[in-house]
């Protein structure tokens, strides 16, 4: 997500500065973070963690958005745009838990802000068919979700951060309601996997809010424009 914000970004015109560890910027730290934002109006937080823990969920995003949200403030930044997931308030668990730690953190905070929920992106089936394994076998959990394509959320965030803060939250989804089950199977089909993808039920109360549509976008939901097919169609041409 970080480098299709920088491309739009760059599409319209704006000077961009990164912040990676690849760039010798560590926000767990705060190293070469206040050097950054010097002269920036506006930061895009699209931060992200590799765990399904709650505690190192939300230990990962309560530390990186202190220490981020307060070299803003040192600097003299305008406002602060962030990316969220659709639900995460009403299924605080696991990773999720650490992305309402993170809202939380931005809303307590004295920087202007706007938050983007955005449900699953289409992506996400390719990322699910990659690592969900159990031996030879390439599993799909159960989940209902309304996918975007990541390039419309990232072009959502730009408009954003082009914009006045909120002070509030905005919720973007895909046209349309899709199984993950049959996501991931038409993404392994597409890619030339002819292996059997079993749907699992995954266990605990994330699983439970993935199945019941806990996670569906709310009926004042942004809806974009690219369905699931046409993302798939455009991306591996089936």
């Amino acid at each position: 997500m970080g480098t299709l914000v920088a491309e739009e970004l760059g599409r319209r015109g704006h000077e961009t500065v990164v912040l990676a560890r690849s760039r010798g910027i560590d926000l767990t730290t705060g190293t070469g973070l206040d050097d950054a934002v010097v002269g920036a109006t506006v930061v895009i937080d699209v931060t992200n963690v590799g765990t399904m823990k709650a505690d190192a969920s939300t230990r990962f995003f309560e530390a990186t958005t202190r220490t981020l949200l307060t070299a803003e403030q040192r600097a003299g930044v305008e406002r602060h745009v962030a990316l969220s997931i659709v639900g995460v308030d009403r299924a605080p668990f696991d990773y999720y838990a650490g992305k309402r730690a993170q809202e939380v953190a931005i809303e307590a905070g004295s920087l202007p802000w706007t938050i983007l929920r955005a449900t699953q992106f289409h992506e996400f089936a390719g990322q699910i068919h990659a690592t969900a394994k159990a031996g030879p076998l390439h599993l799909a959990p159960k989940m209902r979700t309304q996918p975007i394509a990541a390039r419309e959320v990232a072009s959502r965030l730009v408009d954003l951060a082009e914009s006045p803060a909120r002070g509030g939250y905005v919720e973007l989804a895909g046209p349309r309601e899709e199984s993950l089950v049959d996501m991931v199977r038409r993404w392994a089909r597409a890619s030339g996997h002819r292996g059997w993808v079993p749907g699992v039920a995954l266990p605990g109360p994330l699983g439970k809010a993935q199945r019941d549509g806990t996670l569906l976008p709310g009926d004042g939901a942004e809806i974009g424009t690219e369905t699931f097919a046409a993302w798939l169609q455009r991306t591996t041409g089936r």
